[in-house]
């Protein structure tokens, strides 16, 4: 069975971004899924991103980007409390291979999303909360 290799994301301009894409493909056994994603698919993530309606939605778009690139999204309420769209810290954890202005674009995303849907903050305040539903 033969493998069918996908385009890797281009590089980076020399010195514009921290993303060790050199280093990560140097390594024998490394991740490389995150180099899947190309610009274009970047901007069909981000447009998905800013479609989302519903927190179940959103979970389920954070279980497809770990499995499918092998990205960390972290979607938590601040220690300080929580009294806007600032309160709420959404954040992907460094990796090699990940560019930075994808670790900017994708919590931007989101959070424009929360803003035409403030359902989804709300569910996420609720999660786990006093008014949780059973699960």
């Amino acid at each position: 069975m033969t493998e069918v290799s996908r385009p890797l994301r281009a590089p980076c301009p020399p010195g514009a971004c921290i993303c060790a894409r050199e280093a990560l493909l140097q390594v024998p056994q490394g991740d490389v899924r995150i180099l899947q994603l190309t610009h274009d698919e970047e901007k069909r993530l981000l447009q998905r991103l800013q479609a989302v309606t519903s927190l179940p939605e959103l979970r389920h778009l954070q279980m497809r980007m770990a499995a499918q690139l092998g990205l960390q999204l972290s979607i938590r309420t601040s220690h300080k409390g929580v009294r806007s769209l600032r309160g709420i810290v959404i954040a992907l954890q460094p990796q090699p291979g990940l560019c930075r202005k994808t670790r900017q674009a994708v919590p931007a995303a989101i959070k424009k999303s929360m803003q035409q849907h403030p359902e989804i903050a709300y569910a996420l305040l609720d999660e786990g909360g006093l008014f949780a539903p059973d699960a």
